[in-house]
């Protein structure tokens, strides 16, 4: 099942443009585009300005950032490495919670079943996207296997977006 915006449910409500609210790391998100596009901000305030957008506002919100050169991300003004752990660890916590907290992301995942999970667009280079089709994919598989496994329960922080 090819995951994008433009094909059908499930799908499109698993793509990053999809307008799902969470709570991370005490901040509410609008979608987890807004918080990926968000990384490439230093500014912590211009970043919880771009939590709150959705789709291809939060995508050209950051289309001109550069931040390939010195391949540092950042959240509230702490830098991380883009190929460190601690940036792995970071996504790993965020799709989590997104799954975790919000009930229509979390549905949409379940209903792919067993389908094997692909994602056409985007890039394959680490060094040329703060999210590659390979790590959303491989996040999405995991998490999916987690709730499938407890029920549809994962372990997160309690807090929850509303």
């Amino acid at each position: 099942m090819d995951i994008g915006s433009g094909n059908g449910y499930p799908s499109s409500a698993l793509s990053n443009f999809a307008p799902h609210r969470f709570i991370f790391r005490g901040l509410l998100v609008e979608s987890m585009e807004g918080l990926l596009q968000s990384l490439k901000f230093e500014n912590p305030e211009m970043q919880k300005h771009v939590i709150t957008l959705v789709g291809r506002a939060a995508k050209s919100k950051g289309a001109k950032k550069n931040w390939r050169r010195t391949q540092t991300l950042y959240w509230q003004g702490t830098p991380m490495a883009r190929r460190s752990d601690e940036y792995k660890a970071f996504l790993d916590d965020a799709f989590r919670a997104l799954f975790t907290q919000n009930e229509a992301a979390r549905r949409a995942l379940l209903a792919t079943k067993d389908a094997v999970l692909t994602h056409s667009i985007g890039k394959s280079k680490e060094s040329e996207t703060v999210l590659t089709r390979a790590e959303f994919v491989r996040r999405l598989t995991d998490i999916r296997r987690e709730l499938q496994m407890k029920g549809a329960r994962v372990s997160a922080p309690s807090q929850r977006a509303t």
